[in-house]
């Protein structure tokens, strides 16, 4: 079967990690596509074999080199993005954990040119990647005491 990122034969589905520090959320700036370039919640795909949490902490760890822990599904969304032709070049089912540092501080790695937090009003000033913002906010006002 295959699983290539661009242009699968079935959706890939892959993990996001929403970690707020205070009013700040850490956010990675994507070194590979979709996305080139973009601000974006750390995460990516999960491997066979792999739990969703167990997903969640390996991205983690690869892109911002921070220990986290998953507490709770944030959001689950689907990504499809099309190529100029019309045909589905990306089709991701992404599973959002809020998520807490055990240890740590944030360093781009492998996939991420760079790792930040931002406060929250300064997510609208970001070139952020799609929905990325709408799902930072709806944990943000949902799920933080």
């Amino acid at each position: 079967m295959n699983m290539d990122r661009a242009y699968p034969i079935a959706p890939i589905c892959a993990v996001g990690a929403i970690i707020f520090k205070q009013d700040s959320v850490l956010l990675i700036q994507r070194r590979n596509a979709p996305g080139y370039g973009k601000w974006s919640i750390p995460g990516g795909a999960v491997h066979l074999g792999e739990s969703l949490e167990d997903a969640v902490v390996r991205e983690v760890e690869e892109e911002t080199q921070l220990r986290v822990r998953p507490i709770q599904i944030g959001k689950v969304v689907d990504r499809i993005y099309r190529d100029g032709n019309g045909k589905i070049q990306y089709h991701f089912i992404i599973v959002d954990y809020l998520c807490e540092v055990l240890e740590g501080e944030p360093q781009p790695s492998t996939d991420a040119a760079a790792v930040s937090y931002f406060k929250m009003e300064e997510l609208k000033n970001l070139d952020l990647t799609e929905g990325a913002a709408e799902v930072i906010d709806e944990v943000y006002q949902n799920l933080l005491p």
